[in-house]
């Protein structure tokens, strides 16, 4: 998953990695507090407390995009195995990456809102609030003939974290 995030990036040491935490979330808009609850409690734990308003921000605008437009319209049941929205959370030394995967192949865009509009600012708000940010496909288990295909999408934002952190 973390393969394209790393293009264009300083090299991440392996060793460095020091925390990475999942959480499956519902098809259901309530699920953006769940994923801010489930930030929060994570990030005590990496005691990054601090840093916390800037990333549950960020983490609610992926997981709405992620409920809001790439969930399919029909109300088939997802399979359990598989939920439809993950949200990821990794840490290293240096830096925190803020993953959200849904099953949209579609790629996010950032757009102009109207002034007067009430939605529409989500990725403008995750490129204010993160130091970078990104998408790329999210690939589908292989196959035992050893094949891959594309199954939906990560968006990430990535936040810096001070040296001495």
């Amino acid at each position: 998953m973390l393969e394209p995030l790393r293009q264009g990036l300083p090299p991440i040491d392996p060793s460095a990695v020091s925390g990475s935490a999942t959480c499956t979330l519902p098809a259901r808009y309530e699920a953006v507090g769940g994923a801010r609850r489930f930030t929060r409690t994570t990030l005590n734990g990496w005691g990054l407390s601090e840093r916390f308003d800037d990333v549950a921000l960020v983490v609610s605008e992926l997981v709405t995009n992620a409920l809001r437009h790439a969930l399919p319209s029909d109300s088939t049941a997802p399979d359990p195995q598989d939920p439809p929205v993950r949200l990821h959370l990794m840490r290293w030394s240096s830096r925190l990456v803020c993953a959200v995967r849904d099953p949209s192949q579609e790629s996010p865009v950032a757009s102009e809102a109207p002034d007067c509009a009430e939605s529409g600012r989500g990725l403008f708000l995750v490129e204010s609030f993160s130091d970078s940010w990104g998408w790329h496909p999210s690939p589908e288990p292989e196959t035992p003939g050893g094949l891959s295909a594309p199954r939906g999408k990560v968006v990430w934002a990535l936040f810096r974290l001070s040296d001495g952190v």
